[in-house]
């Protein structure tokens, strides 16, 4: 994994984050920005992931020329799921004590 897959990976990873925020169910208390640097974050993870376990499959999918892994995109949703669902418990704690 090279730095060019991080990059694909950071920009991959605002789309994974509102993925990760459709999947859960409920209504979630945090906002656009915090839930896109969550994907972000777990694409990166779960890239890193991924490869240090050797994660990989034969299914890949094409964007742009460039072939990605269903196994990763897998990996980094899971793991957005995880830190969207994490912060929004944190924000739900947090904002029970506001009158509204």
């Amino acid at each position: 994994m090279d730095a060019q897959d991080y990059v694909v990976a950071i920009v991959f990873g605002a789309i994974i984050g509102v993925a990760a925020r459709a999947v859960l169910p409920g209504r979630q208390s945090i906002g656009v920005i915090p839930t896109v640097l969550i994907g972000m974050g777990a694409a990166v993870a779960g890239a890193w992931a991924a490869d240090r376990w050797n994660l990989h499959s034969d299914w890949l999918f094409t964007v742009a020329g460039r072939g990605y892994d269903w196994a990763v995109v897998g990996v980094q949703v899971g793991i957005a799921v995880v830190g969207v669902a994490i912060a929004a418990m944190l924000m739900k704690a947090v904002d029970t004590g506001r009158d509204g």
